[in-house]
């Protein structure tokens, strides 16, 4: 994991050590788990491009989770853990909803309005406010919930539950009891959408089930809510208040943003190259094979380090600079392959709405503290500052910030 102290955007230093030296090590998890790090870009994209030698059966992050048990059958809430046609199962089901220029062109008033509330309402609280807390975990929850269908009300069941869920030091007990709240609410749901649908991502996701071949049960959908739901709102409200801290830690970037709007897009690929997404993805090979010419068992365990690949100069010139403007930018910070994050249009949604609303309104954002200064989560697997202090002179009025969805990526 990243040490705030020493390297708050990035990998830990002695990942480009070994990504030069030793790009297959054998490395002991804190959790105990025994595996191969894998920290070169090209080594990373194969292994995660080839679900046949390689399976996510073991789960995505159980070398960081104390609570995880590779060894454990894959139950019907978990179908992330599911390789092949299994899984694709899911995955065509769901991909409508979170991943099509259609549907996203449907969620970008939704995300504007929010994003416009939020900055309505940190304008009459006034400065200082928290990004993070503030702005970017009530923007996250209420996108995600409003998806789904959970009023922004009842939010505290799946914020509970992801406390736990990505705490390292939780057991599987804590987490089922953490969770049961959550689960109980979304049985209910499943089982009052299936009577009467209604205008939400549940009501079309039961539909297109109905119609295949195998249908899903209660509690599959229940699983699916649930992940949609827990990882959500945080992971991406961290990437966003993260994202924020990098660009005023950067202010050359953030100015060249303010003078060319339009580089938006490409800056928002930027943050999740640079902050490099999850800390490592898990995966365990399926037979006798080898990783960029090193031996691997098969029933081996494999930990693919995102960020040290993100970083690699074998991929990207200059990979420790941030360039808001860098292009090509094949990033794996969202994964790569058949289990590449299923909300990351949602995601690129959501930050670029952020960004465009924020010049556009907020023009004088700036850190409230020094950047040393600035508090990072400890005890948890979703990597981000804590808080994110900030201050502004004025935000400007919707009307004179020249309307809603009106930035690059709205025309």
């Amino acid at each position: 994991m990243p040490k705030p102290g020493e390297c708050p955007f990035g990998p830990p230093p002695e990942m480009a050590g070994l990504r030069e030296r030793t790009p297959v090590v054998r490395v002991k998890c804190p959790t105990g788990l025994t595996a191969w790090l894998v920290t070169r870009y090209d080594d990373v994209r194969e292994v995660l491009g080839d679900a046949e030698r390689f399976s996510s059966r073991a789960g995505q992050a159980i070398h960081l989770m104390a609570h995880a048990d590779p060894e454990r059958p894959v139950g019907d809430l978990e179908f992330s853990r599911l390789d092949g046609a299994d899984y694709q199962r899911f995955r065509r089901t769901i991909g409508p909803e979170l991943s099509t220029a259609q549907r996203m062109a449907e969620l970008r008033p939704m995300v504007q309005a929010l994003v416009d509330e939020r900055l309505d309402a940190l304008a009459a609280a006034g400065p200082p406010a928290d990004f993070y807390g503030d702005f970017a975990v009530p923007v996250t929850t209420a996108a995600i919930g409003g998806l789904v269908g959970v009023p922004y009300a009842d939010r505290e069941l799946f914020h509970n539950a992801a406390a736990v869920m990505f705490s390292g030091a939780t057991s599987r007990a804590d987490v089922l009891e953490a969770m049961r709240p959550l689960h109980e609410y979304l049985f209910t749901m499943v089982v009052t959408r299936r009577a009467t649908p209604a205008d939400d991502s549940l009501s079309r996701i039961i539909a297109r089930s109905e119609a295949s071949e195998r249908p899903y049960t209660d509690v599959e959908l229940v699983g699916i809510c649930a992940a949609l739901l827990v990882p959500g709102f945080d992971t991406s409200a961290t990437v966003m208040a993260h994202g924020l801290l990098t660009l005023l830690a950067h202010p050359e970037e953030l100015a060249r943003l303010h003078a060319e709007p339009s580089l938006i897009p490409r800056a928002v690929e930027e943050i999740v190259r640079f902050l490099g997404g999850a800390p490592g993805i898990v995966r365990q090979a399926t037979r006798d094979t080898e990783i960029g010419g090193h031996p691997v068992a098969g029933g081996d365990y494999v930990v693919l380090a995102m960020q040290a690949a993100d970083r690699d100069t074998a991929a990207f010139p200059d990979p420790d600079r941030l360039d808001v403007g860098r292009r090509p930018n094949n990033h794996l910070g969202f994964g790569y392959g058949t289990h590449q994050c299923f909300g990351q249009q949602t995601a690129r949604l959501e930050l670029t709405v952020t960004l465009e609303t924020l010049l556009r309104r907020v023009p004088s954002l700036r850190l409230a503290v020094p950047l040393e200064d600035v508090p990072f989560k400890t005890g948890s697997i979703v990597y981000g500052p804590a808080e994110v202090p900030v201050a502004w002179d004025a935000v400007l009025p919707v009307a004179a910030a020249g309307g809603r969805g009106t930035g690059p990526a709205g025309r």
